[in-house]
């Protein structure tokens, strides 16, 4: 199954992985989002 990670970086948009899964809202998709730029953040900028 194709992640919302695996759209994007297809080039698809927030809008078309919303409509294949209508069962995500747009606010679930976006704390998605929020928490991966935060572990690559970390991963990036290790303590």
């Amino acid at each position: 199954m194709r992640t919302l990670l695996d759209y994007l970086e297809a080039g698809d948009s927030l809008e078309v992985f919303l409509d294949h899964f209508p069962s995500v809202s747009r606010e679930q998709a976006i704390a998605v989002l929020e928490l991966a730029k935060e572990m690559l953040a970390a991963y990036a900028n290790p303590a």
